[in-house]
């Protein structure tokens, strides 16, 4: 098992939607959020970029029929309306946390700068950052490999409602290998989809390791930090 000091959990915005369609549920930001807790009570900085499916997705009908860009910013406001949800979350549970924004939106949050971010991370503050990385075209993928490199975390984890990295949908078909770990390189030649290109580039250029697992147990965001064989690596 490797010391980690300073995480970040990449969370897509269905997870806290539970049972409920196209909403938030109460129960399920509940149990993400005390999960988290437990993890930052072991002593580990945690920065948690969250994705905004629940209320948004740019494939959608709606999404499919506006340009690129706008659908784009309606995602990102989504990630931040969750980010919003889950920092009430932690506060209701008597943990210190803060909201970063890619833009500068009011008083929602703090514009993300990565010095004040590392500062928050020391003093004992979960992070969580919305917006994306305030730009159209670039995924919630993207932004938590970003967001990674920026605090100057350690690892990416990020959970997925699959056990890890598989060559093909294991949902849909029952003969889709799984790769315990797996190198960038062939993570790109195989073209698989559980994280885009982008955000693999990215994280290979700097020699960033990614955490596959399924995140959808109580339970498994302990499993995929001190458990080295759970979930899968890409590295």
């Amino acid at each position: 098992m490797k010391d980690y000091k300073r995480i970040l959990i990449k969370v897509s915005g269905e997870v806290l939607q539970g049972k409920c369609h196209s909403c938030i549920d109460n129960n399920a930001v509940t149990q993400i959020a005390q999960e988290l807790i437990e993890v930052h009570n072991k002593g580990i900085e945690m920065g948690v970029v969250i994705g905004g499916g629940n209320f948004f997705r740019g494939a959608s009908s709606v999404g499919n029929k506006m340009k690129r860009t706008d659908a784009d910013n309606i995602g990102m406001l989504a990630t931040i309306q969750n980010s919003i949800v889950l920092n009430e979350k932690f506060r209701e549970l008597h943990t210190d946390s803060v909201v970063f924004t890619s833009q500068n939106i009011g008083n929602i949050g703090l514009p993300f700068n990565a010095e004040r971010a590392k500062s928050a991370l020391t003093n004992g503050k979960i992070v969580v950052f919305g917006g994306g990385t305030g730009n159209p075209f670039f995924t919630t993928d993207t932004a938590a490999i970003l967001r990674t490199l920026e605090i100057e975390a350690d690892i990416v984890l990020k959970g997925t409602k699959v056990d890890g990295v598989y060559d093909k949908d294991p949902i849909k078909f029952e003969d889709a290998k799984f790769f315990k770990t797996i190198s960038f390189d062939d993570y790109i030649k195989l073209n698989l989809k559980i994280m885009d290109l982008t955000a693999i580039s990215l994280a290979k250029e700097f020699h960033l390791p990614i955490k596959i697992f399924n995140i959808n147990y109580y339970g498994n965001i302990q499993r995929a930090i001190f458990e080295d064989d759970f979930g899968s690596l890409i590295q």
